[in-house]
């Protein structure tokens, strides 16, 4: 259980996020703001009476040095690493931060793409699966014959990603936790086109908007009903509402904020499920698995080449098209919208650091005593630090 004074903080640190996103809104004309989603009781709290960011930086760097004192350790480490990540947002704000200053400072990893080491590393794997299976040719036209023989058909992708979220739901159950709702309460799937994402959990709206743009594949779309749905997005959301609700979680959980401390985490367990829910089948789970991951790997190096290096986008696009191996035009597209965008560029650095930072977690814990880490990884806000801090 979290000690009073950790519930009390988490209170006030969500009335000053909200205080912040409103200010952020009303500045930047982000429609889409800082705290992407607010769960419904996050409406009971008042927002902070920010006017100013200098009125936002004293009261942030009040709660970041309130921190400090707070008895758990987890605790301490997170709000610490919060109230950096929004310093350096404010900072962002007022005057400008070079790209690896955002990347550092607001997601606090090593501002720096995936090496060319890593990426060559990810796609000699592939190859060697690849052959393994059997598929002949260079790797482009290895995972060309792949995608093909995995392919779903577009008219067939709602039901197939229905279907798989189905047995996502029954295995989320079954070997991590218990879902607290019934499974009308689930996610639907909507197809979507001509977006900046893949996929989207529109939890809310309990919807999982589908980006149809992109080839997909069946263990694509596993992997997309796991990150957006079960043990992912929803569960995370479902669980925060729960427990804030029975105070027996900080409110700010309430909240899920862009760009923040807690944001390689939040992404990071949606990539672990997986692994979590023991459903990697075969070689082509395997393989969609090193995909994803070189996927994040090749997105860093595209925002980088974007913003830090300045690159146009068109030579942009041209370096991602040439490395993408899979997805077609539709995949290059989304990822470039998602890019594109000041206020999102360094959101691609969360998935390149988040599954590993969980599935660090998630491996040293015994077995035994994975029950009591669950709670403790959908209970609290995390950062790559505290992730790893349960005892």
């Amino acid at each position: 259980m979290l000690s009073d004074a950790t519930i009390g903080f988490g209170r006030r640190a969500l009335g000053a996020l909200l205080g912040l996103d409103r200010l952020y809104r009303a500045e930047s004309g982000d429609a889409d703001g800082l705290a992407v989603v607010k769960l419904g009781a996050a409406a009971e709290f008042p927002p902070a009476a920010f006017e100013t960011y200098d009125e936002a930086h004293d009261g942030f760097a009040r709660l970041k040095e309130e921190a400090a004192s707070l008895p758990e350790a987890d605790r301490r480490t997170y709000y610490d690493e919060l109230g950096g990540s929004t310093l350096a947002l404010i900072a962002w704000r007022q005057g400008g931060l070079p790209l690896a200053e955002q990347i550092s400072g607001l997601l606090h990893v090593p501002a720096q793409p995936a090496s060319d080491l890593e990426l060559a590393q990810l796609r000699a794997e592939m190859a060697s699966l690849l052959d393994r299976l059997g598929y002949a040719g260079d790797l482009a036209a290895q995972c060309a014959a792949w995608e093909e023989h995995q392919r779903v058909p577009k008219e067939r992708v709602p039901e197939v990603m229905q279907a798989l979220l189905d047995t996502a739901w029954e295995r989320t159950n079954q070997r991590l936790l218990t879902i607290p709702a019934p499974k009308s309460d689930g996610m639907r799937v909507v197809p979507v086109s001509g977006v900046a994402f893949n996929a989207r959990c529109d939890y809310l709206k309990r919807r999982v908007e589908l980006n149809v743009d992109p080839v997909l594949t069946r263990p694509g779309l596993k992997h997309l009903a796991v990150h957006e749905c079960y043990p992912g997005h929803y569960v995370q959301f479902k669980l925060r509402e729960t427990l804030a609700r029975e105070a027996a979680a900080p409110a700010d959980v309430l909240l899920s904020v862009v760009n923040s401390a807690s944001s390689c985490v939040f992404e990071g367990i949606g990539d672990a499920g997986i692994e979590m829910l023991e459903w990697e089948e075969n070689d082509d789970d395997r393989m969609q698995a090193l995909m994803n991951r070189y996927r994040a790997g090749i997105g860093t190096g595209a925002a980088w080449r974007l913003h830090a290096l300045g690159w146009p986008a068109e030579r942009v696009a041209d370096w991602l098209a040439s490395q993408s191996l899979i997805g077609g035009p539709g995949w290059v597209a989304n990822r470039m919208r998602f890019i594109a965008a000041p206020a999102r560029a360094v959101l691609i650095w969360s998935y390149w650091w988040g599954e590993p930072v969980v599935l660090r977690a998630w491996r040293r814990v015994a077995p035994e005593r994975r029950p009591e880490f669950v709670r403790y990884l959908y209970g609290r806000m995390h950062s790559n630090s505290s992730v790893g801090m349960f005892e």
